[in-house]
C-alpha cells in the first residue's frame, strides 16, 4: 500500500501540515524516543496503547495482554484502534497528550509517520514506545535508519522468526520429496514495514542454505487476506508451468490469503508448503481434518507483546528504568498436531 518514496514523502508532508510540526529529526532516537526528561510518576499511571488493524487476531490478542498486565500493575490504559489510517496516528498522539498519559505505546500503520510521533511526543514530554513495528526519529524509511535512531521496542525478533519459518518450509519441502524445477517460492509481504523485511529475508536464507535452487518470487501485498489472495492468485497464473509452491509471508494474514489463492486456482493441498506466522489464522485450516496447504505457522503471541509493552512501559515511568533498545516475546512453532498444546487460541 505504502510502497514507494515518493507516497511516504506525500504522507509524511500531509501529516506535518495538517498537524503544524517540523520534521527535523533530533540528534539520537534514544535520547528523544525513550522519556528520558520524562519524570518518574509518584501516582497513578495512565498509558495509552495506539494499535494499527485494531480488529486483527493478533492485535485483538495484543490489547488483551496489555490490559490484563496493566490490571495487575494498577495501571490506567487506554487502547485506541487507528486501523489502517496514517493521518490519525499523530491526532490521536495528541489526543492522548491532552488527556495527560504518561505513557504512549504505538503501532504505527505507516512508518512514515515516524518523525511526527516522536516530535509529538517529544514536545508532549512523554515517554514513547513502539511494539511491533519500529520507527525512525530521522525518516519515513526505519532500513534506512541509524541504530540509535530507532525508538525502543517490543515485539519479536524478526530475523529469528523468518529463520524458524524458513527451517520449517525447507524441512516440509524435504518431506515432500519435491524437486527445485517444479518447485516456486512465494514470498508475500508490505514491503515498506521493517520487520516484515526482517522476516521474508530471514526465512529466505534459512531455506537457502537447507534447500538450494529453489527459484523465490517476491510477491508485494498489503498484508491482509485479501490483498495477498489477488495478489498471489495473479502470481499463480504468471506462473502456470508450477507444480508445487512454498509459501510465507509477513504474518498469516499474507499465507492464508496464498493457501485460499492456490485452492482457487485447483492447487491441491499435497502440492502447497504454507507456513504461517502468528498461528491464529492458520489454526482455523486445522480445526477439521480437511487436508490444507497451511502444513505449520510459527506461534506468535500478541498477548505476551502486550503484556511486555505495559510492563516495559510501567518500569520507565516508576522506576526510571531505561527502556531497552528491543525487547522479544518468545515464539513456538506449531502444526494441526500440536497447536492446541501450545496455547494457540482459535477464535
Amino acid at each position: 500500500m505504502f510502497r514507494s518514496a515518493p507516497r511516504h514523502v506525500a504522507v509524511a508532508a500531509g501529516l506535518a501540515l495538517s498537524v503544524g510540526l517540523s520534521t527535523a529529526a533530533c540528534s539520537s532516537g534514544q535520547e528523544v524516543s525513550s522519556g528520558e526528561k520524562v519524570a518518574k510518576v509518584d501516582g497513578k499511571i495512565t498509558i495509552t496503547y495506539l494499535q494499527k488493524q485494531g480488529d486483527q487476531e493478533y492485535f485483538i490478542g495484543e490489547a488483551a495482554g496489555a490490559k490484563e498486565k496493566a490490571k495487575e500493575l494498577g495501571v490506567d490504559l487506554k487502547v485506541v484502534n487507528l486501523g489502517n489510517d496514517a493521518n490519525k496516528t499523530v491526532s490521536e498522539v495528541q489526543s492522548a497528550i491532552a488527556q495527560k498519559t504518561n505513557g504512549v505505546i504505538i503501532v504505527v500503520p505507516d512508518p512514515a509517520v515516524g518523525p511526527q510521533v516522536v516530535q509529538t511526543a517529544k514536545d508532549g514530554n512523554i515517554a514513547l514506545l513502539t511494539s511491533d513495528d519500529q520507527i525512525c526519529t530521522t525518516g519515513p524509511d526505519p532500513a534506512a535508519c541509524d541504530k540509535g535512531d530507532l525508538v525502543p521496542r517490543t515485539g519479536f525478533s524478526g530475523q529469528q522468526m523468518g529463520q524458524e519459518v524458513g527451517k520449517r518450509a525447507a524441512a516440509e519441502y524435504k518431506k515432500a520429496d519435491w524437486n527445485a524445477a517444479d518447485t516456486r517460492v512465494i514470498s508475500a509481504w508490505k514491503q515498506d514495514v521493517t520487520v516484515c523485511g526482517d522476516r521474508v529475508a530471514g526465512a529466505k536464507k534459512a531455506f537457502e542454505a537447507a534447500v538450494p535452487g529453489v527459484k523465490t518470487i517476491d510477491v508485494p501485498t498489503d498484508n491482509t487476506p485479501t490483498g495477498a489472495q489477488d495478489k498471489i492468485a495473479a502470481t499463480i497464473t504468471a506462473n502456470a508451468g508450477v507444480k508445487n509452491w512454498v509459501i510465507w509471508g509477513c504474518n498469516d494474514e499474507n499465507v492464508m490469503g496464498g493457501v485460499t489463492a492456490m485452492a482457487n486456482a485447483g492447487v491441491k493441498p499435497a502440492n502447497v508448503v504454507g507456513v504461517g506466522l502468528g498461528a491464529y489464522l492458520a489454526c482455523k485450516e486445522w480445526q477439521s481434518a480437511k487436508p490444507t496447504g497451511m502444513k505449520a505457522a510459527l506461534f506468535i503471541n500478541g498477548k505476551d507483546v502486550g503484556a511486555l509493552a505495559v510492563q516495559t512501559m510501567y518500569d520507565k515511568l516508576k522506576n526510571g528504568k531505561d527502556f531497552p533498545a528491543e525487547a522479544f516475546a518468545p515464539t513456538t512453532m506449531v502444526d494441526q498436531a500440536t497447536w492446541k498444546s501450545a496455547g494457540v487460541t482459535c477464535n
